[in-house]
């Protein structure tokens, strides 16, 4: 189904902008949890947050991120949420150790664990006051009447296709 979907709209990358106050103390942020900026597009106004091969947080200084929403005001994200990041990770102490890296950088934790046995999360605020939830899922440790009813929602999508 994601591939069908994928291809149905032919995204190939995913660039989430978020508005930064002060674009180099955000950088520093990310760079000591260990995320690298793509220099191509990274100057006074914007940095590329690199992810993954294809997924990128463009941080963007606030006056600049205006120029894209000039009908609507910026959200306080320590006062409001507009979205949650979210980004898995490949084992569940690799979510315990982001979030080390996130305390150590001056960032905080924004909620208590979540632990589902076979899904595991946890999340933060950055500087910026945006929550990013970083989690591990064991898909097959996944309780079967979960997977049972993801096979049936997908079937019934193909056959309607």
């Amino acid at each position: 189904m994601m591939r069908q979907n994928a291809e149905a709209n032919s995204a190939t990358k995913i660039f989430v902008n978020l508005p930064v106050k002060d674009l180099k103390k955000t950088m520093d942020f990310f760079s000591k949890l260990g995320f690298k900026f793509n220099p191509m597009f990274t100057d006074e106004n914007a940095a590329c947050l690199v992810i993954s091969e294809d997924i990128y947080a463009m941080l963007l200084v606030e006056k600049f991120f205006k120029n894209f929403i000039p009908d609507k005001e910026i959200c306080d994200a320590r006062s409001s949420a507009e979205a949650l990041v979210a980004l898995s990770t490949k084992t569940r102490e690799e979510v315990d150790e982001v979030i080390k890296k996130v305390l150590a950088a001056g960032g905080s934790e924004y909620r208590q664990a979540q632990d589902y046995g076979w899904m595991y999360g946890r999340a933060f605020q950055d500087i910026d006051g945006h929550i990013w939830e970083i989690f591990y899922m064991d898909m097959n440790t996944m309780p079967e009447e979960m997977k049972n009813k993801a096979k049936r929602v997908n079937s019934e999508l193909i056959s309607n296709n």
